[in-house]
């Protein structure tokens, strides 16, 4: 039996499958794939128009975007996902973010995501 190469999110109203998929450079798409993640890969000139196509495709219940590509993916969606439920929009860090000059502490970088994802600091 083979494993699915795409995470199924559910079924849509229409009964289709829901799918994962992860917008990203060409250098960052090549870590998603190699995790399993469905990947589309784009360049800061033709994100928009490929999160639109994304969006407008209804095969995808979750589209994760690299804010290195689009900073703000919900705000500059607004227009069409006025009035869908569905794809949840993601913005994931980009590398550029990860490993730029001023952030070198890896623990502070990961404090930083943890702080704006759930709200509060984690210690261990």
């Amino acid at each position: 039996m083979t494993q699915p190469t795409t995470m199924d999110t559910g079924k849509a109203a229409s009964g289709a499958t829901q799918r994962v998929v992860v917008l990203a450079d060409n250098e960052t798409a090549t870590g998603y794939r190699l995790a399993g993640a469905e990947v589309v890969e784009a360049t800061a000139d033709d994100a928009q128009a490929k999160l639109e196509e994304l969006i407008t495709s209804n095969r995808y219940g979750l589209i994760a975007v690299d804010t290195g590509l689009i900073a703000d993916p919900a705000g500059s969606t607004a227009r069409i996902m006025r009035g869908r439920d569905l794809p949840i929009l993601l913005p994931i860090p980009s590398l550029q973010d990860a490993f730029s000059a001023e952030q070198v502490d890896a623990k502070a970088y990961m404090g930083k995501l943890v702080r704006e994802t759930i709200g509060f600091d984690i210690k261990l």
